[in-house]
């Protein structure tokens, strides 16, 4: 049976939709049942739910050859962070009270984290350290392990160059931040102003404006002539030319996102004369030895304090639907959470 340390509420509040749409129509709070962990589960209390890109697109519809959702009735985000308030068997009951945050919520699951509770297998939340914040905990599961993994996926990184596009975005953000401190010479692309300033206090060596028609010649003239060891890609389709152009021979371009050209036509030759290797990065199914080391990666920079998330808004979970709103609008520099306590 469950282990429990106290008695729970028979209801829960949680955010579901049950058909594709914008996100006032077909997003609603409403109450469901308090899970209940089954064997090898823990439930975990949440305090907050990340809400990011692939959830927003995901309640939109926005995945091709996708007629409807996959479940009936969907509690959306895979991000989160809590504590454990019970374990099924097989599950260490000296885990209760621990500390989590939380990978996968929601992927190939009707439940995700925009709820009181969650019930997940035990090794989908981590322990989260006392010093480290339930806000910086629900931005770990998507932005930072794409991070960690597009920047170490091919192992250590001192001593290279790398291009990392899109240095302000959740993602690019941790993965400058994660390259500075393992050593790397980063050269970063962003938007001028606030992005830019973003960038560079991130850590990047060099941040230029990714809309510069002379960009690659600028990545040229950063690195002294020194081409591109490892690319982390945000635009995969739109930047492919350019990075051609820059990568060293036997370079990877470690590629996680291509939202304005799902279908580029790739140089081949360029590629083919300096062998290099496209590594398409898709975090949810990350094989178990690269997302414990990703694990290791973010634990070890967040104790060393060398990985700061950024939050730009938190909004009550009544508020999800504002929160999807807010990232569609993808003028923000952070991530968009829920507090699953108000």
């Amino acid at each position: 049976m469950p282990v429990y340390p106290k008695t729970k509420a028979s209801k829960m509040r949680a955010i579901s939709y049950s058909a594709f749409g914008p996100a006032s129509d077909v997003l609603s709070l409403t109450d469901i049942p308090t899970p209940k962990p089954a064997q090898g589960e823990v439930l975990v209390r949440l305090h907050r739910s990340g809400v990011n890109p692939s959830d927003v697109k995901s309640r939109a519809g926005g995945r091709p050859g996708v007629p409807k959702p996959a479940f009936p009735f969907i509690v959306p985000h895979s991000d989160g962070a809590g504590v454990i308030e019970a374990v099924g068997n097989d599950v260490d009951a000296a885990r209760i009270g621990q500390r989590v945050w939380i990978w996968n919520g929601q992927w190939q699951r009707s439940h995700g984290t925009a709820a009181d509770y969650i019930a997940l297998p035990a090794e989908q939340a981590v322990q989260l350290d006392d010093n480290i914040s339930f806000d910086a905990g629900a931005t770990l599961g998507i932005p930072a392990l794409t991070a960690a993994h597009a920047v170490f996926g091919g192992g250590d990184v001192a001593g290279k160059t790398l291009l990392i596009s899109g240095g302000a975005g959740s993602v690019g953000y941790m993965a400058v931040q994660l390259a500075k401190a393992a050593g790397a010479r980063v050269i970063a692309t962003a938007s001028p102003g606030t992005s830019t300033d973003h960038a560079r206090a991130a850590g990047a060596d060099h941040v230029l404006d990714y809309r510069a028609p002379d960009l690659a010649d600028q990545i040229l003239a950063a690195t002294g002539g020194a081409l591109i060891d490892r690319a982390v890609e945000t635009e995969f389709g739109v930047n492919i030319a350019l990075l051609a152009q820059v990568m060293a021979p036997n370079s990877t371009i470690a590629a996680y996102g291509s939202a304005l050209d799902l279908a580029p036509t790739l140089p081949f030759g360029p590629l083919l004369f300096k062998a290099i290797t496209i590594d398409i990065v898709l975090v949810y199914i990350l094989t178990a030895p690269e997302r414990a080391a990703a694990i290791e990666r973010v634990t070890q920079a967040l104790r060393a304090g060398t990985l700061t998330p950024r939050i730009h808004a938190t909004y009550p979970l009544a508020d999800c639907a504002a929160a999807h709103r807010a990232v569609e609008a993808a003028n923000r520099h952070g991530a968009i959470l829920l507090d699953t306590l108000s």
